[in-house]
Order: structure tokens, then C-alpha cells, then sequence
């Protein structure tokens, strides 16, 4: 190697290093990818929450539909709770994945803040939510009508995620319903 060439050396390194750089701030910190993006819902065989009515995955698919990861022991899910009733209430079918939680407390919950769920899913041992991904809750997948997952949202579903987010993706699904 040319000894001129040694001495830009240090500055080819650095422009390298300040291109992984500058790619990296382009990145969302926030967005955790779904291996289950375009792959049917996994098939379960749980039991509708507050009941002992088994449900299974051709119970819950048919229609562009979100199911809802949530619990009472997640402070966000109380947070987001009042928005998936605005939405619910709205024409917006909602499928609830109760994950890992006490089913007691769960019907509490839903009788005292409203129930936004066409159903809600007992994921006792939380298999659903390992099927799925889930990496806590409140987490949101968008499923269409042939139960093909299409999106992922992890965090708390609002106004703004709806509009943003959710909603373009739920309409060109086919979706019908909700709010404004």
C-alpha cells in the first residue's frame, strides 16, 4: 500500500463509520418487527374468559378484526382502555387476548372500565401470546378476514396510532367501522 494512501486511512474509516452511524438514526427505536407479519394467526384451543366455552382460531377469524394483548396487571391497558371502547362502540370488531393474568380480576375489569372485546381470549399460560410474539402488553394485531396477521403494534393504541396507523391499514383490509 502506497504510504499516501496510509495516511487517508483513518478518514476512509471514519466516513465508513459515520455511514453506520447516520443509518442507524434513521431507524425507529420503537419498531419491533413481527415474524408473524403475512402468516395466518397460530391455532390455539383456549377458553372465552370468564367461561369455560372453548374457543379455537376458526372462531375468531372471518373479518378484518384487532386482537388485543391486555391485562389488569399492565398500567398502559388501563391507559389505552377507554380509546378500544371509543373504537368498539364505533363498529371496530376487537378480539382480547387476556395474557397471564387472573380471570376474576379480568372480569372485574372489563365490568367496571367497559368491555370493548367481541371476546376476550384466557391466555392463562400465555402460549397465544408466545405463538404470537408477544413481548408484553398492550400489544395490537391487525388480522384480516382470512386470519392472516398484517400488522403488529406494540404500545398503547390511541387516537393518534389509530389514525395514523391502524386505520389506513384496517380500511385498505377492508375494514368497516370506527370513529370519525
Amino acid at each position: 500500500m502506497p504510504a499516501r494512501l496510509k495516511l487517508f486511512l483513518p478518514l476512509i474509516l471514519f466516513v465508513v463509520l459515520a455511514g453506520f452511524l447516520m443509518r442507524g438514526l434513521q431507524l425507529d427505536p420503537t419498531a419491533l418487527p413481527s415474524a408473524l407479519i403475512d402468516q395466518p394467526l397460530p391455532a390455539f384451543s383456549l377458553t372465552v374468559l370468564g367461561s369455560e366455552k372453548a374457543i379455537a382460531r376458526e372462531g375468531v377469524i372471518g373479518e378484518v378484526a384487532l386482537f388485543n394483548v391486555w391485562a389488569t396487571w399492565c398500567v398502559s391497558c388501563r391507559v389505552e382502555h377507554p380509546y378500544l371502547n371509543k373504537l368498539s362502540e364505533a363498529g371496530v370488531p376487537i378480539y382480547g387476548i387476556n395474557y397471564k393474568d387472573d380471570d376474576a380480576a379480568a372480569v372485574q375489569w372489563l365490568e367496571k372500565l367497559g368491555d370493548p372485546y367481541v371476546l376476550s381470549i384466557a391466555d392463562r399460560d400465555g402460549d397465544l401470546g408466545l405463538d404470537l410474539g408477544v413481548y408484553g402488553a398492550p400489544e395490537t394485531y391487525l388480522v384480516d378476514a382470512q386470519g392472516v396477521v398484517r400488522y403488529r403494534h406494540a404500545g398503547v393504541v390511541d387516537e393518534r396510532v389509530w389514525t395514523t396507523i391502524l386505520e389506513p391499514i384496517y380500511r385498505e383490509l377492508g375494514g368497516e367501522g370506527g370513529p370519525g
